[in-house]
């Protein structure tokens, strides 16, 4: 990662270490990055999977690509190096949630494996975890939420992921979602099982 272009910057060292938030929220913070095709069901999963946590006590905030680009990257387009920018951008963001002790969902096409390989090395062994929401794009465009297929189809959207722009699948994702065979309930609760088996986030009480 290329550093600030200023040498007159020092990292500030907090007087809260991790360890310490992350025993007072009683989880392991992390960036739970969903990736997919525009319709795969990446939002509806990170929102109702955000509500599952709060319900059991856990710290979780969603980072929606739409909502990021009214504000936060407002500047960038998407061409390629608008796209790696957005993504570089959006990871710095969760890195800083991460380290205080949140379960951030980010809920980002993010298209291109480099980028999301980048966010994973720029950050703490085990504090990046890849979720692929999958879905086909036929179904992706059958399901056309936003009627975005539908313009880039009619020639108004140039670079279109899945049409006019390339969507590069994780090879390995920590974690995959098939949104073609599985409800958004059952997928979020396949997310908590895969959570709660690898200690970022308690058992559910039996009680």
């Amino acid at each position: 990662m290329q550093g600030p272009k200023s040498g007159n910057i020092t990292w500030q060292q907090a007087g809260v270490t991790r360890t310490e938030r992350e025993r007072a929220r009683g989880h392991r913070g992390a960036t739970l990055w969903l990736t997919g095709l525009p319709g795969s069901g990446k939002t509806t999963i990170a929102t109702r999977l955000e509500k599952a946590l709060l319900g059991r006590g856990c710290v979780a905030y969603v980072l929606d690509g739409d909502n990021l680009r009214h504000g936060l990257s407002r500047d960038l387009g998407f061409a390629p190096v608008d796209r790696r920018e957005n993504i570089r951008r959006i990871g710095e963001v969760a890195k800083l949630f991460t380290d205080a002790g949140v379960l951030v969902l980010c809920a980002f096409v993010s298209p291109y494996r480099v980028d999301r390989e980048e966010l994973r090395e720029n950050m703490v062994r085990g504090d990046f975890v890849e979720i692929h929401v999958k879905a086909s794009l036929a179904t992706c465009e059958e399901r056309d939420p936003k009627g975005l297929y539908r313009k880039a189809r009619a020639g108004g959207i140039a670079d279109m992921t899945g049409i006019g722009s390339p969507y590069e699948p994780p090879e390995h994702p920590e974690l995959q979602l098939d949104t073609e065979a599985e409800t958004a309930d059952e997928c979020v609760e396949q997310a908590l099982g895969f959570l709660e088996r690898t200690g970022y986030i308690s058992p559910r009480s039996a009680g």
